[in-house]
């Protein structure tokens, strides 16, 4: 008997490709989300998640709008996650969120991957013009990540995330798709 098909390739990049989420990795996210490294930078370290609670939070991702999961082409290992939300169609712009779990793969080109097809996603198949996101300051590797893959700093909310007695910003960024340049699902597209 064959085994049970975990993962099926949306789009695939050089590293990653992105499948729709599977509700039953639901272990795996309660891990790396009730990890204080990963929690904090994402804002939800105050938050408790059990098994039934991440399981249902990836059961809603899966079910709705433009969530996926990162998985390694290499040997189809789930990475993290990335997601298109707050979409509004008439004035064409999103918002993205992503994470790499593992710290170990961080740094290693997965989530400039991920960006660059959840990007090409989102600008050559949905139409969005401005997709945005909010990083907070002390996360200097995403930022720099961010600015590798073309988003620009458009403003700060000083002073609003407080951990550990000490104040940070959100920072907010955002590409344009006359500034996005990839060949990224161009093979799949009329042209």
């Amino acid at each position: 008997m064959s085994e049970k098909k975990r993962y099926f390739m949306k789009m695939s990049g050089k590293k990653v490709y992105l499948s729709p989420i599977n509700p039953e990795d639901y272990e795996q996210y309660a891990l790396w989300i009730n990890d204080f490294k990963i929690s904090c930078g994402l804002g939800s370290s105050i938050g408790n998640y059990s098994l039934p609670k991440e399981k249902e939070v990836l059961e809603r991702l899966a079910s709705e709008g433009h969530n996926y999961a990162i998985i390694d082409s290499e040997n189809d290992t789930l990475l993290g996650n990335c997601s298109l939300f707050d979409i509004d169609q008439i004035n064409r712009k999103a918002e993205l969120g992503i994470f790499i779990g593992e710290k170990g793969n961080h740094n290693k080109g997965y989530g400039k991957d991920a960006i660059e097809l959840i990007l090409s996603y989102g600008f050559k198949v949905l139409n969005l013009n401005n997709i945005m996101l909010k990083v907070f300051s002390f996360n200097k590797n995403a930022i720099s990540a961010y600015e590798k893959s073309g988003f620009i700093e458009i403003g700060r909310r000083h002073e609003s995330y407080l951990v550990n007695g000490t104040w940070y910003d959100d920072v907010f960024m955002e590409i344009l798709s006359k500034d996005f340049k990839s060949s990224y699902l161009d093979e799949h597209l009329p042209s």
